[in-house]
């Protein structure tokens, strides 16, 4: 394919990618080479970054083009791959990079990198620290090895676990087929199930001479700070020791673990662990069907169904370019606005109960959301896996009085909730006095981290997603990104409590002006099969960035299917703030960075 080929494919509308020579890639210096192709689609347009010149090319985007935030880092198996999209690529795996700029605003930059099967990468980490958590997965589930990563470990598995399940020849015990709809689900004459032929615990293997009780995860990555020396030494000799917060503990928002290096009740280092809830949900996502998948998203940020199911047809949606009836962009914002009301009232209560304290407010700011989810219940049948939205629109059309109930939670109810909200906590002497100063961390460091949503706006960051690249019809809306500049806990608490208002106003000029029409456009049903291409759509998901990459082969099963959950990215942040403070505070700095571990585990 002659250049000018290659460019008319990209611009007129070919869904099958093409490798090109880049032409005037923004590169100079030593990132100047890295870029050996360039990949173009109605979706996507990517370069391809030789593996050894990754490090060279992501100094350059970041110092010299702008680029502070790594929004995501994921792996492609591509050996099961039948299309044409791979035609004359050799290598089995693709790293791909997605990163943005806060202060540009806009889309983004995004770098394949091939990989070989048993070979290593260099890692992201001393350039984008916040590609800590992400590296680690794809270590996990892939295989592929980070060269200079910190601490590459197994994360969502556990050391013994045998392979890696992302990889598409991986097959678990009780395997019955690639893909859904499994024939196996009415067995007729001799069919034998396959449980009967691989017996339960197979699928697990130690190394052998490795006693899987001997091990002991160590604590060695403080990745922005450094553990301090004991200030008060001087009075004891103490010797610090290991303590585990969790798996099974109230205080970490479910089966979650915080291993903490302690010296008295400093906290010198702390690593989460996490996984305990980890059930492979890409891997089951990629044997789903694009529809079937709609009401699996519920049960990543199980507080925000509504949420994850706009991210996801939004992605699939760009993909398969269908488009959205405008009444049902209007549903779709007005359902997503009042799930950001419902998490952060919730939020602001788990922060009051991780305070130990205020069990009636903390209460009181649950309340709003049980009026709100007898709406979604009113319209979708559930109250938490609400499975609204389909492609192209939303399942059904609004009941009849729904849209006056909504008026009155969003015009007189919800603002006067946060008002008394703000007049019983704001000055509290105990969330004062525990919140302020403690567990900070500045912009950069956050940013560093690839912490999103509104732990970010809590240390001054103007930066959201439906204003920096807007999705829906957000452009439609006048609204505020509130800023806090402390960057503590108090101000991650009345972050919440201004973007709430923030979405009451949103809710208010949505409902003045939602027209009639129809709620569902397109075809998207149970037989869609979206051309070959990748996609990856973001939304400001109401606990930070929540990203869907997905791939297609244009068969009716995605043939990637990637989440990047904010809950499990913002963890990268947990141990830089808690080092330096107490045990009592790593608990409210957990609670404040508003996690569900669902999302995290996946």
């Amino acid at each position: 394919m002659t250049m000018s080929e290659a460019t008319a494919a990209a611009e007129g509308g070919s869904a099958v990618g093409v490798q090109v020579a880049a032409e005037n890639p923004p590169v100079d210096g030593a990132a100047e080479d890295a870029v050996i192709g360039k990949w173009a689609e109605d979706t996507q347009e990517a370069l391809v970054i030789a593996p050894d010149k990754l490090t060279a090319y992501l100094t350059y985007l970041r110092d010299r083009q702008g680029y502070d935030f790594l929004s995501s880092v994921t792996c492609v198996d591509y050996s099961a791959y039948g299309g044409k999209l791979r035609d004359g690529v050799d290598e089995r795996f693709e790293l791909v990079y997605h990163l943005y700029s806060t202060r540009k605003g806009g889309g983004p930059v995004v770098l394949h990198v091939r990989v070989p099967e048993n070979e290593t990468v260099a890692s992201a980490t001393g350039i984008y620290p916040g590609a800590n958590l992400q590296e680690c997965e794809v270590y996990d589930l892939y295989g592929i090895k980070f060269e200079g990563h910190p601490n590459l470990r197994r994360v969502l598995l556990w050391d013994g676990f045998n392979g890696h399940p992302m990889r598409k020849d991986w097959k678990e015990a009780y395997h019955e087929a690639d893909t859904k709809p499994f024939r196996s689900r009415h067995p007729q004459g001799d069919y034998q199930w396959h449980e009967d032929k691989i017996p339960w615990g197979k699928n697990t293997t130690y190394p052998t001479g490795w006693d899987p009780d001997s091990w002991r995860a160590p604590i060695t990555y403080v990745p922005v700070s450094q553990a301090p020396e004991d200030a008060y030494s001087d009075e004891f000799e103490t010797e610090s020791i290991v303590v585990n917060l969790g798996p099974h503990h109230p205080s970490t928002h479910g089966v979650f673990r915080m291993l903490t290096r302690i010296k008295g009740e400093t906290i010198l280092a702390l690593e989460p662990e996490m996984g305990y809830l980890h059930r492979n949900h890409e891997k089951i996502g990629e044997r789903n069907t694009w529809l079937m998948n709609m009401p699996f998203t519920d049960r990543l940020d199980y507080i925000n169904s509504m949420s994850n199911n706009l991210g996801y047809a939004l992605a699939v949606e760009k993909l398969a370019g269908i488009e959205v009836p405008e009444r049902a962009q209007y549903i779709r914002v007005i359902m997503a606005e009042l799930t950001r009301v419902v998490n952060h009232t919730w939020s602001i209560g788990f922060i009051l109960n991780d305070l130990g304290a205020l069990q009636t407010p903390a209460l009181y700011a649950i309340e709003e959301r049980e009026m709100i989810l007898d709406l979604f219940e009113e319209v979708s049948g559930a109250r938490l896996m609400c499975n609204y939205m389909r492609f192209g629109g939303v399942v059904r059309d609004l009941t009849e009085g729904w849209e006056d109930r909504a008026r009155y939670l969003a015009n007189e109810r919800l603002p006067r909730a946060l008002d008394e909200l703000d007049r019983l906590l704001s000055d509290n002497e105990i969330v004062k006095a525990r919140g302020r100063g403690v567990g900070y961390l500045s912009a950069k460091d956050l940013l560093s981290l690839s912490v999103s949503g509104p732990m970010i706006r809590a240390a001054g960051v103007p930066y959201d997603i439906r204003k920096a690249e807007p999705y829906c019809i957000y452009d439609r809306f006048d609204f505020d990104i509130p800023t806090l500049p402390e960057g503590d806990i108090y101000a991650r608490y009345y972050i919440r409590l201004l973007e709430a208002r923030e979405s009451v106003k949103i809710l208010q000029q949505a409902l003045r002006d939602i027209p009639k029409g129809e709620v569902l456009g397109g075809k998207g049903g149970y037989t869609l099969r979206p051309p070959e291409g990748e996609a990856y759509q973001r939304i400001e998901a109401p606990k930070g960035e929540l990203g869907f990459y997905v791939v297609s082969d244009a068969k009716p099963n995605p043939y990637r299917y990637h989440v990047r959950s904010p809950s499990y990215i913002n963890l990268n942040a947990l141990g830089p703030m808690c080092v330096g403070y107490k045990v009592a505070d790593a608990v409210v700095i957990l609670g404040a960075i508003d996690i569900v571990l669902g999302e995290v585990d996946r």
